[in-house]
């Protein structure tokens, strides 16, 4: 085994070691450290999780391996939400609630505005072709569509419950039913995932497991630090914590599974990559956001608690939920073309950098200054433009209801 094929595993082992080393020694150093070592140490711990994921699904059950590593995939963003989500319910009156709302609605919006986008630009240039999913991704679509009608309502109620949580988490076993009764195409590890894929079979699952153990204990060491010196990173430098943990956040949880989906999509094999972003989105719009008030219950002590939104957390929330509309209504062809990803990629931008010229365009209209003016104007753009689009192809949209056959 030459050193090459090892060289990704250890700069990923090397970058997780001054994370788990400041978390034992506890040194008293700046935030913007403790931040950039322990983010650095989820980042390497993703990079691990993503390789072995894709491995350990040619060793264990086809049931297992679609509802267990699938969530294990995404471990680095729950560990750091469920941990503000904690935080919440340890100190209701504190800001921790709206770290939960910021990061998870900034994953979600980074995974549709940059990581579906990105992809089907990256294989348009490449091979001059928009992407075409499979035939059973409708069921994704689907779900993730059902999912985002009822997320819209949320805003309404002005609350999230543990009746949110078990709709959005009965959504998600409904979908995980159809799917794991469904053949699953094998589909040969490429990348630092090849190494491991050739080992013998004892030797590669207990690889497997290792790394699964390694990766869960670095995450979970690492997301208390990260997400407090992440805090404390923008008090010191004079920026809103709330866009930190929105945006720099997921970031470093989201990375190498961008990274692996463009690297597929550069091979050739997009399909497979928005494939798995949109399972990905899916995951974090039902099981993550249906995860939080079941976590705030433990926290608090609270049998049915009721996390109670400002205006600018439910903003937030309709803001992603209109975007995720958008999508839906984009995809319900199964095809995402250039032009569909160019408008996905213009709008997240116009809205991610809309704080810079907000007050800008209000002294020009004469409008009293209102930070959620720009976010409640792209959020009907959202909805506008993916209800119009959901009426223009009804008949794609009547043909979703595929997606509830196995």
């Amino acid at each position: 085994m030459s050193f090459r094929a090892l060289r990704p595993y250890c700069i990923a082992l090397l970058m997780t070691l001054p994370g788990i080393a400041l978390r034992f020694i506890q040194p008293d150093i700046s935030p913007l450290l403790m931040a950039l070592f322990s983010g650095m140490a989820i980042l390497g711990a993703s990079f691990l999780l993503t390789w072995a994921c894709e491995v350990a699904q040619m060793d264990i059950p086809q049931a297992v391996a679609v509802a267990v590593v699938a969530f294990i995939a995404v471990l680095p963003e729950y560990a750091v939400d469920m941990y503000f989500t904690w935080m919440a319910g340890q100190h209701p009156d504190s800001a921790y609630s709206h770290y939960t709302i910021a990061n998870m609605t900034g994953a979600n919006r980074l995974l549709i505005g940059v990581g579906w986008s990105c992809i089907v630009l990256i294989f348009a240039r490449r091979f001059h072709t928009g992407v075409n999913l499979a035939d059973d991704k409708r069921t994704d679509i689907l779900f993730l569509g059902l999912a985002t009608l009822y997320a819209l309502f949320i805003p309404l109620k002005g609350s999230l419950t543990i009746v949110d949580s078990c709709v959005l988490l009965g959504l998600y076993a409904w979908y995980m039913c159809i799917i794991v009764r469904r053949p699953v195409e094998e589909e040969e590890p490429e990348g630092p995932a090849a190494l491991l894929a050739k080992m013998a079979k004892r030797t590669r699952l207990r690889s497997v497991i290792s790394i699964f153990l390694f990766a869960a204990l670095v995450i979970m060491c690492n997301a208390e630090p990260f997400s407090e010196n992440l805090v404390a990173s923008g008090k010191l430098l004079g920026v809103n914590e709330f866009l930190l943990v929105q945006w720099l956040a997921p970031i470093a949880s989201e990375a190498p599974e961008f990274i692996v989906s463009i690297m597929f999509a550069m091979r050739g094999n997009a399909a497979l990559a928005l494939g798995s972003l949109l399972s990905s989105k899916l995951n974090q719009w039902t099981l993550l956001v249906g995860m939080i008030p079941g976590v705030y219950a433990a926290s608090s002590g609270a049998f049915f608690p009721s996390i109670n939104l400002d205006s600018h957390q439910l903003q937030e929330i309709l803001l992603t939920a209109g975007q995720s509309l958008f999508a839906v209504a984009l995809l319900t062809n199964l095809r995402l073309h250039v032009h569909k990803a160019v408008w996905l990629l213009l709008l997240f931008c116009a809205q991610l950098l809309s704080p810079l010229y907000d007050v800008q365009l209000e002294t020009l209209l004469g409008l009293p200054h209102d930070p959620l003016r720009l976010h409640d104007i792209f959020a009907k753009v959202y909805v506008a433009l993916g209800v119009v689009l959901l009426i223009k192809n009804w008949r794609a949209v009547l043909a979703l209801r595929r997606g509830f056959k196995v």
